[in-house]
């Protein structure tokens, strides 16, 4: 259980950072253009005419800041694709898509409860606000992360699925997206109900924090890192600093509610010998943990990573440790070990409490725009002078906050063997699959069925090596090989095909709408059989020889100047192209129909053979000319007995081609059809041969 439960936690880990990979660019984006752009600081630093609105500088910054806003306003979907996609086993695209959808579904489900019970006005402030244009709950990242391990569940459970055959075509990957939204309703319903108590529970904590000194400021950093995860940081330090819940303070003779509002309001008042700490002390302990704690614990994950793994790793954590650094975003650090080694995020929150209350302990008043990083360290702290900010206590603590991150970091990710960046590949902590218990129990037990099948394509393709890629429509299995004449459509008929189409190095199978299927069975099959394909036993099979109705030149029936014939649409079979005039019957059996234009006859054997005599190409358009019929619906007759005599002069000048299809239109699963003779062939000669037997084992 503790094995399968870290396993958990890593692979949420990983699919972290595809979402992660793109934050630490659009952090740099919004740090950048959102403290340059903030007018309060250009007036202060009489800025505003080089880089104030109107001027091509701003417009830049403007455009950065938009560009870095728009990738963290939208983090919550982000991550929901993220997440899916890092969790599902296979067929990744498909979790991808589901999870978008059952993002949206999700929240216009609470969208439409919002309103249908009064609107915003009825719920707790600051609880609802806009996601994706949708006017829903405030559930940040944490919204993203419920909906991507929600379906990646749903996936990996169902991506195989295999409906009855009259629903057959919503079944496999297809079935995904439809049960996702559907769960993903009822999660909207249940989380309109119990989030708003989440939320209240998350001002109740402010509350308390505001009223407790000391000893609630390490609380309020401790809860504000601990929030991060689930990206509800935001709703719990935006009251503090834009309500009167993070206070009140009179400026300039007038009266300002929140701690940023107040800090703000002082930077433009000369008046002001220091700030006041009674706000500050919800943001200046940002400025250790960002600028100097986290880039000691990445230096720590970096040193401790196997050698091999070093260069890999450092360009992640580098990126991630200057984004800290320079804009005081830390979610691409912090989430590079939050789910692998969570007891590390564990003491992180801790120690942030405690960046919090030394700042306040301290009297240092440095203030923000959004985040903890060196530009605002910069703006609002070095350039305002140490006698307003007592900046330098910072560069003390800062320098003490390194070290402890670097050096626990460091003994805590040794000692506990902690799967941080560069650590996965020795002894890898996994999600055991049932292939890994079977061979620990010494069983090789298999889906028989699933495995023949796909034993089979693989043996009909020529083996792994010879396939390039697999992919699927509605009906067929698309594959591409490397030498199209090792594919062997007798083989890939035997498991349940309906017929095989060659175009160059591309072979279609069709099996009907049951292929998404048949893909991910495949797909699993190729990734754990090896390379050497060996020769599948020999097994008894049935032969039925059909001989020839006419007189001609045989050939496969891929050779049809038809693609619905050489597709094998209609039924399996081979081509004859007449050379004397009669048609002839191939076996004794029965004239099931005539076509009226007389230039098809359905035929069944006496054993019960369904087949299709076809003569020429298009000839349904000549309307019965150059076709004499000499049998009627439901006649029995005798193998040899003349049932059409063929113009042949007149059919090859009026119609496209004389090749005429010879079908079985009722072969069933594991039959399949050989052509015994090629070339000049005569009527009633054995034509080709109708096998069955068992699929490959």
């Amino acid at each position: 259980m503790k094995d399968k439960i870290f396993g958990i936690l890593q692979r949420v880990g990983r699919s972290f950072m595809l979402p992660i990979a793109i934050l630490p660019v659009a952090g740099l984006f919004l740090g950048l253009g959102g403290s340059f752009t903030n007018e309060t600081m250009l007036k202060t630093y009489g800025l505003l005419r080089f880089m104030g609105p109107g001027t091509i500088l701003n417009q830049i910054l403007q455009v950065m800041n938009a560009a870095g806003n728009i990738v963290f306003t939208n983090l919550p979907v982000i991550f929901a694709m993220g997440v899916a996609i890092g969790m599902a086993k296979k067929e990744k695209e498909v979790a991808a898509l589901a999870a978008v959808i059952s993002f949206f579904i999700m929240h216009a489900s609470i969208a439409a409860l919002i309103l249908s019970n009064g609107g915003k006005e009825t719920m707790l402030s600051g609880a609802v606000t806009d996601v994706c244009g949708i006017e829903s709950l405030q559930m940040g990242v944490f919204g993203g992360i419920l909906v991507g391990l929600g379906v990646a569940a749903l996936h990996n459970r169902f991506y195989r699925i295999e409906l009855p055959q009259v629903l057959s075509f919503f079944g496999g990957t297809r079935f995904v997206p439809i049960i996702s939204g559907i769960v993903y309703v009822g999660v909207g319903i249940l989380m309109y109900f119990i989030w708003p108590a989440i939320q209240s529970g998350i001002y109740a904590i402010g509350d308390l924090v505001l009223r407790s000194g000391y000893v609630g400021t390490w609380v309020y950093g401790f809860m504000e890192r601990l929030l991060i995860p689930f990206g509800l940081h935001h709703v719990f330090y935006l009251p503090f600093w834009q309500t009167a819940v993070g206070g009140t303070f009179e400026v300039g003779g007038q009266t300002i509610e929140g701690a940023q509002n107040i800090f703000f309001a002082q930077l433009s008042d000369p008046s002001v010998t220091h700030f006041t700490v009674s706000a500050t002390r919800f943001m200046s302990g940002k400025f250790p943990l960002m600028i100097f704690g986290l880039p000691g614990a990445a230096l720590a994950m970096y040193r401790t990573a196997a050698t091999e793994k070093k260069k890999a790793v450092s360009g992640l954590l580098l990126s991630a440790a200057l984004t800290s650094m320079i804009t005081g975003i830390t979610e691409p650090l912090e989430f590079t070990f939050l789910f692998v080694a969570p007891l590390l995020y564990g003491i992180h929150c801790v120690l942030a409490g405690f960046a919090y209350m030394l700042m306040h302990v301290f009297q240092v008043g440095v203030g923000m725009t959004f985040s903890g990083g060196f530009i605002d360290l910069f703006l609002f702290g070095i350039l305002q002078g140490n006698r307003k900010t007592s900046w330098l206590w910072i560069l003390v603590v800062g320098a003490v906050y390194f070290f402890v991150y670097y050096f626990l970091f460091s003994y805590l990710i040794r000692k506990m063997d902690l799967k941080t960046p560069g650590r996965e590949n020795s002894d890898e902590v996994k999600l055991y699959t049932r292939a890994d218990v079977d061979q620990r129990k010494g069983q090789e037990e298999k889906t028989d069925s699933q495995d023949k099948i796909s034993a089979g394509i693989l043996k009909g393709l020529g083996g792994k090596d010879n396939i390039s890629d697999v992919d699927c429509c509605a009906t067929r299995l698309r594959c591409t090989v490397y030498r199209a004449e090792l594919v062997d459509d007798n083989i890939l008929k035997a498991t349940g095909a309906s017929g095989v189409v060659h175009k160059g190095n591309g072979v279609q199978i069709i099996y009907g709408p049951r292929v998404t299927v048949i893909k991910s069975n495949f797909e699993d099959y190729l990734e754990n059989v090896s390379d050497h394909v060996e020769e599948p036993e020999e097994v008894e099979k049935k032969v039925k020889v059909i001989a020839s109705p006419i007189t001609g030149i045989a050939a496969e029936l891929s050779t049809a100047p038809d693609e619905g014939f050489a597709g094998k649409m209609m039924g399996d079979g081979v081509v004859v192209t007449p050379t004397e005039e009669y048609v002839v019957a191939p076996e004794d059996g029965e004239v099931t129909f005539v076509f009226e234009t007389k230039h098809a006859i359905g035929f069944t054997t006496s054993d019960g053979t369904a087949l299709l005599i076809h003569v020429g190409i298009d000839t349904v358009k000549l309307n019965g000319n150059g076709f004499e019929v000499f049998v009627k619906d439901g006649q029995k007759v005798k193998k040899g007995q003349k049932m059409l005599k063929l113009d042949l002069e007149y059919i090859k000048t009026h119609a496209p081609s004389l090749c005429s299809p010879i079908l079985c239109t009722e072969l069933v699963d594991g039959e399949s059809v050989r052509l015994l003779s090629s070339g000049k062939v005569k009527a009633l000669d054995p034509l080709f041969a109708i096998e069955s037997g068992e699929l490959p084992k």
